[in-house]
């Protein structure tokens, strides 16, 4: 069956959209849906564990946000640090646009300098920065990349990690896994339920807007992936897989052989999971509200159903939960 980008819209008013996270972060709601029986419980996250499958291995990406936002002249002028090429040399996005014209030599703040070497296609600018990035100078200029729908607040930066996160390199935050704490880990580790970790550094791609009517036409962004030797042996003796995340749902399809065997690699990953794919490793699925046509909105819609989809979130948006980074979870089983 062939869809449309507005098969993947919803509905939501702006008051839904969370601004700070829940406190305690395991104080956010969870939506449980069971695709066998229709079924939609409202429950707190906290509570976790009474919704699970009996012995389900959890896999979470441990990526770790790095503050790849330079904001300089009181954040009137922005380089986002979108990849690293080298030490000095950077693809960015760039703000105001006008300032960052091929060959222009820009003096900033603190003797930083950024020289424009090319415009990508599409408006990205490759930029040589002086001194190399890692040098401290950069560091009262460095910001968390929240999404564009929160406000920088750098007073939150601490709340937009996992406390499992571990290894630098995202974009943004793997928001399911944001509802976590030392004490649930704990909790589901004493109740024998299995934990791995993957890694899947976020890149802007995840959250950038769908523009073909068909979402067939759509390309893919790439991401990077690592999934190590302990990882593989759990999940090749695991029954049954909870995937934490959308970002860990990417790292266990890509790396699904033949009877859902996986062994340890790492490399970038373009897939989309979209209306139509059969999944091969993924059983459950813990993960946030998504933006309207959006490709994770579609993951979701692949995984169970898309007017199920659809009734889900009108379920969440008349019982009040809250959306998007900071918002509740929901599991699917």
């Amino acid at each position: 069956m062939s869809y449309s980008l507005d098969d993947f819209d919803y509905y939501l008013p702006e008051e839904r959209i969370a601004q700070t996270p829940a406190e305690p972060r395991d104080h956010a709601r969870l939506l449980v849906y069971d695709r066998e029986s229709g079924t939609i419980i409202d429950d707190h996250f906290y509570n976790l564990d009474r919704h699970l499958k009996p012995g389900t291995t959890l896999v979470a990406n441990r990526s770790k946000v790095i503050k790849s936002r330079l904001l300089f002249n009181d954040g009137k002028t922005e380089i986002f640090i979108i990849r690293q090429i080298d030490d000095a040399k950077v693809e960015a996005l760039v703000r105001p646009g006008r300032k960052f014209r091929k060959g222009r030599i820009l003096e900033l703040e603190n003797g930083i300098r950024a020289e424009v070497l090319e415009v990508t296609d599409d408006g990205l600018r490759i930029l040589r920065l002086d001194p190399a990035t890692d040098n401290e100078a950069y560091d009262p200029f460095r910001a968390t990349p929240f999404p564009p729908y929160l406000q920088q607040n750098e007073a939150l930066a601490g709340h937009y990690q996992t406390v499992f996160a571990r290894d630098p390199g995202s974009k943004a935050a793997p928001t399911a896994g944001l509802h976590f704490t030392e004490s649930l880990l704990e909790k589901l580790q004493k109740q024998g339920y299995g934990w791995q970790e993957v890694t899947l550094h976020v890149g802007l791609g995840t959250f950038a807007p769908v523009k073909t009517e068909c979402i067939e036409d759509h390309k893919m962004h790439s991401e990077w992936y690592q999934i190590d030797k302990e990882c593989t042996g759990e999940l090749n003796r695991a029954s049954h897989i909870t995937a934490v995340g959308t970002t860990s749902v990417r790292v266990l399809e890509s790396c699904a052989g033949s009877g859902r065997r996986f062994r340890p690699q790492s490399g970038e990953t373009d897939i989309f999971i979209k209306p139509g794919y059969r999944f091969r490793a993924v059983d459950s699925l813990i993960t946030n509200f998504h933006l309207p046509k959006s490709t994770l909105l579609m993951l979701v819609a692949a995984f169970i159903g898309l007017e199920e989809t659809h009734r889900i979130y009108r379920h969440a948006v008349e019982s009040e939960y809250r959306f998007y980074s900071f918002g509740d979870g929901m599991l699917l089983l």
